[in-house]
C-alpha cells in the first residue's frame, strides 16, 4: 500500500498502517522529507510521532519515485485560491500520478477535503481514463495539529465509497488502525460531511466574535455572558478571538460558499475580519502616541502547537505596520521562523504593548514582574486566559477582547 503525500495527516495515516504490519510506501514529490525520513528525520513535530515512527519502521519504506501498489491513499492539501475556491492542482497531480501506476482491482482513496462532487468527478474521470477497474472512496480527515494520532484512531470515521465493494474494501483497511465505529456512505456525502464540521464551528465563532463586539459596546463581559449562557442545555456557544487560522476552519467552509449559502459566507467574513477588529482597539488605545512598538505572544493560529497557516497573528502584524507600528512577533513553539522570537525580554525592549494573539498554555506561566523593559506597560488578551489581576499588580494596563 502506498500513502502519497506525507504531511500532517499523510505520514501519521502511513505509520499507523505501517504499524499493523501492513508493508507501506510513503511517497511525497518533497525529495528532501524522504531523504529526512529515510535517515530518521521526522518533518514535523507532533506529540506521539516520534514514537510511532519507531514502532512502524520495520514495515514503513520512504519512497522517492512512485511505484505500483495494491491501495493508494492520497493526502494532498487543497489550499484556497485567490478566488475563495478549492485548489484541487496538488491531488489531481497526485492522482495523474496514480494512474500510471494503477493495475486492475486497485483501491484508490482520497483524503484531502475537497468541495463534494470532487472525488466522482474528476478524480473518476482521470482514473477511468486508463482503462482499468477499480476501486473508489473518500475518507474523511479527523485530527487536529497536537493530537492528530490519537485522534485518527479514536474518532469516528465516515467513508464514502464509489459502490459497495470500495466503502468495504476500504473499511478493512482503516479497521486495521481505528478503534472507533466506521460508518459507510456515497463519497459525495462523505466529502460534505467533512466540510460540514468545520463550518459548523466557523459559524459558531462568527456568533461568538460578534456577540464580543456588540456586547461589549453595550458594557457586558460576553466571557462571562458566554460561560452562563453554556449552562442551557442545549446552548454551546464557542469563544471569541482574534481571527481563525489552520488548514481546516479558516479554509473549508469557503468550498460551501455559493449565492445559496450567504450565513455561511458572512460567517466567513466576521472571522477574516477580527485582526481588523483587533487592530482597531490598538488604535483607540495608541491614539495619541507616537509610533508605538506591538509585541504580538504567539504565531501559530492555535495553542500548543507549532503550526502557523493562515495564522491571524501575520494579518495583524501587517495592518498594524501600515498603520506605522513597529510590531515584534514572540513564540516559544515557532523555532526556526526568521522573524519571530523565542526570547521574551528581547521583543519587549522598549515596547508598548503585549498583545496575547495564541492561547499557549505556557504563556499562562509567564510572570509579568520580570517585564521591566517596556516603554508603556500595556496588556490585550485576545484570548482572555491571562491571570489579568497579576498583570495589573505588575503595573500594566488590561484590555481584554470582548470586554
Amino acid at each position: 500500500m502506498t500513502v502519497v503525500g506525507l504531511g500532517y495527516m499523510g505520514l501519521p495515516t502511513a505509520l499507523l498502517l505501517a504499524r499493523s504490519e501492513m508493508t507501506v510506501y510513503g511517497y511525497d514529490i518533497d525529495k528532501k522529507k524522504i531523504k529526512g525520513l529515510k535517515k530518521g528525520t521526522l518533518p514535523f513535530e507532533e506529540p506521539g510521532l516520534k514514537e510511532l515512527f519507531t514502532a512502524a519502521t520495520p514495515h514503513f519504506v520512504p519512497i522517492e519515485t512512485l511505484q505500483s501498489s495494491d491501495a493508494f491513499i492520497l493526502t494532498l492539501p487543497t489550499p484556497i485560491t485567490t478566488e475563495k475556491s478549492c485548489d484541487t492542482s496538488f491531488v489531481l497531480s497526485a492522482v495523474n500520478a496514480v494512474c500510471r501506476e494503477l493495475k486492475d482491482d486497485d483501491l484508490v482513496v482520497l483524503e484531502s477535503t475537497v468541495a463534494p462532487g470532487t472525488t466522482t468527478g474528476p478524480v473518476q474521470s482521470l482514473l477511468e481514463k486508463t482503462g482499468k477497474r477499480f476501486s473508489l472512496s473518500y475518507v474523511s480527515e479527523k485530527a487536529i495539529p497536537g493530537n492528530t494520532i490519537a485522534e485518527m484512531q479514536t474518532n469516528h470515521r465516515i467513508i464514502g465509497g464509489l459502490d459497495e465493494t470500495s466503502a468495504k474494501r476500504t473499511k478493512a483497511l482503516y479497521e486495521r488502525f481505528v478503534t472507533a465505529p466506521i460508518h459507510l456512505t456515497d463519497c459525495t456525502t462523505a466529502e460534505a460531511v467533512k466540510l460540514l464540521e468545520n463550518t459548523y464551528r466557523d459559524v459558531n465563532i462568527a456568533l461568538a466574535n460578534e456577540l464580543a463586539i456588540r456586547l461589549s459596546q453595550a458594557g457586558v463581559n460576553v466571557w462571562e455572558a458566554i460561560r452562563l449562557a453554556n449552562f442551557h442545555p442545549r446552548v454551546h456557544l464557542h469563544q471569541p478571538g482574534p481571527g481563525v487560522g489552520g488548514h481546516c476552519i479558516a479554509v473549508d467552509p469557503w468550498f460551501l460558499v455559493s449565492e445559496k449559502t450567504p450565513l455561511i459566507r458572512q460567517a466567513r467574513l466576521i472571522n477574516d475580519g477580527m485582526p481588523s477588529v483587533v487592530v482597531g482597539r490598538i488604535e483607540e488605545i495608541f491614539h495619541d502616541v507616537h509610533q508605538p512598538t506591538i509585541v504580538l505572544l504567539g504565531v501559530a493560529y492555535k495553542g500548543n502547537v507549532d503550526d502557523d497557516r493562515e495564522s491571524p497573528a501575520y494579518t495583524i502584524k501587517d495592518l498594524l505596520e501600515a498603520q506605522g507600528y513597529t510590531v515584534r512577533l514572540y513564540d516559544p513553539l515557532m523555532k526556526n521562523k526568521p522573524l519571530v522570537s523565542t526570547q521574551l525580554s528581547e521583543v519587549t525592549k522598549d515596547a508598548d504593548c503585549v498583545v496575547l494573539v495564541t492561547d499557549h498554555l505556557m504563556f499562562k506561566d509567564i510572570d509579568p514582574r520580570h517585564i521591566t523593559n517596556m516603554r508603556s506597560k500595556h496588556l490585550f488578551d485576545t484570548r482572555n486566559i491571562l491571570n489579568h489581576k497579576a498583570w495589573e499588580d505588575a503595573g500594566f494596563t488590561v484590555h481584554i477582547l470582548g470586554k
